[in-house]
């Protein structure tokens, strides 16, 4: 009797979780990313359980030299969580997440979004930075430094990561923190998915229960900018205030006739005392001419679902991003140019304050270098029909040749996309050559190299 075996039955038969090959029904919905300009077609994907099914997904992928991508929340832009004729290892089914409120700690799996980190630790009224979507995945973001509603307050959310399991190259399960492999554990504080497979990560929490948050929309104005730059200057760190270009929405709260209009607008959060939301609503007023506003008390988690309608799956999306110490008048002006020509509704810049707590850890304390920038810029295209990629993505380009003159020479590598592997080096500066040893030891043969690429 002759059997004939199919060459992923030995992976199927290594993992608990399922594995997902071209022909299968589920094979489609398997393979799509967040961002839909990468429709790419891998040999295979893994829905990982837990650490084992990861390890034995990453010794198949070295065994038939298979090339390895990683997929957490599926949002990574420059479309890292697919490859095509590879392997993708898919954490999606791993989200649990286990708070230890005496100890204002929680340890997560790696495939958790700040949805689901952020409901288990309301419950105890803490937070830790993480992001503007609650769709993001917690791995990819705090892995390339991590910006969000917290920055200035509690610093950056791989300033809060205080542990992690890997499974590294080889196929074997690391754990890492201060104490141990502590060379492994501050490469991942910024370095991105360069050194392994992030399976948990542990963080510090923050008392952060209901904050006082929102959008106020102001005509698209320099002056506006110039304001809010001052604003930030002077507030208090528990006011983080992201600085958006976009769009005007259609929105009950903004007047029809803003509606599609370039806007300016003010994305809040304020998690002090109750007592002063009018000094903050007083400042947002000095910002300029209040076209329209959104802004109630509200639970910490639901801040970060402000945009989760407009951003869903599916979309075509080509980002860029900078550091800057300030706001130069060149950067202003290139700001308003192309904030003025915004392609399409969902398009949309968006300028981080990234000061406070952010500088009070020294340059080379974590992989992320840019210790000294003040603002993070990520701007781009974001649209619905491929036949206009050309002229979104080259829009982009445009305005990424225009800014970056007036900004640091790096940039935040979660905003990078695929052809910005040239910026690698500078976009972690004075870090770089010990990235590139942590490299060498954990990955020497760049098993994983779909990402920003630190090449060992």
């Amino acid at each position: 009797m002759t059997t004939t075996t199919h060459p992923l039955d030995t992976l199927r038969g290594a993992v608990r979780g399922t594995v997902v090959a071209r022909g299968d029904p589920s094979y489609d919905e398997a393979r799509r990313v967040y961002n839909a300009l990468h429709d790419r077609r891998p040999a295979a994907v893994v829905h990982a359980v837990d650490a084992g099914d990861v390890i034995a997904a990453v010794r198949y992928a070295r065994e038939h030299a298979l090339p390895l991508a990683v997929r957490g929340g599926s949002h990574s832009v420059a479309g890292f969580g697919t490859v095509d004729d590879g392997l993708v290892v898919d954490l999606s089914r791993m989200r649990g997440v286990r708070v230890d409120p005496e100890a204002r700690t929680a340890r997560a799996e790696g495939g958790a979004t700040w949805g689901d980190f952020n409901h288990a630790t309301h419950a105890f009224g803490l937070a830790t930075t993480g992001g503007a979507v609650s769709t993001t995945g917690i791995g990819g973001l705090t892995l390339g430094g991590g910006m969000g509603h917290l920055s200035r307050r509690c610093g950056l959310s791989c300033d809060n990561l205080v542990g992690a399991d890997v499974v590294t190259a080889e196929g074997r399960l690391v754990s890492c923190d201060a104490e141990r492999s502590p060379d492994l554990f501050w490469a991942l504080r910024g370095g991105g998915g360069n050194f392994g497979i992030v399976t948990s990560l542990a963080y510090r929490l923050h008392p952060v229960d209901v904050v006082f948050g929102g959008i106020t929309c102001y005509p698209l104005d320099g002056d506006v900018v110039r304001a809010w730059q001052e604003l930030i200057a002077a507030a208090p760190v528990e006011l983080n205030v992201i600085l958006l270009l976009v769009l005007g929405p259609e929105e009950p709260f903004l007047p029809e006739r803003w509606h599609g209009r370039p806007i300016c607008a003010a994305f809040t959060c304020y998690s002090g005392p109750v007592e002063e939301d009018e000094k903050v609503l007083a400042r947002l007023d000095g910002l300029g001419p209040v076209v329209g506003r959104f802004m109630d008390r509200m639970p910490y988690p639901v801040i970060n679902t402000l945009f989760d309608e407009q951003l869903p799956p599916g979309l075509y999306h080509y980002w860029k991003g900078n550091f800057s110490r300030e706001l130069s008048e060149g950067a202003i002006a290139a700001h308003m140019e192309y904030g003025g020509t915004m392609p399409t509704m969902e398009s949309d810049t968006a300028v981080f304050p990234i000061d406070g707590a952010c500088h009070e850890r020294a340059p080379e304390e974590t992989a992320f270098a840019y210790r000294d920038a003040v603002f993070s810029h990520s701007f781009g295209a974001t649209w619905t029909d491929p036949a206009d990629s050309e002229r979104n993505i080259a829009w982009t380009r445009a305005y990424d040749a225009a800014l970056r003159p007036h900004t640091q020479e790096g940039g935040y590598v979660n905003f990078m996309d695929t052809d910005d592997q040239d910026r690698v080096r500078v976009n972690y500066r004075q870090n770089y050559d010990r990235l590139r040893a942590v490299k060498r030891r954990y990955d020497p043969e760049n098993v994983f190299r779909l990402n920003q690429n630190i090449a060992p």
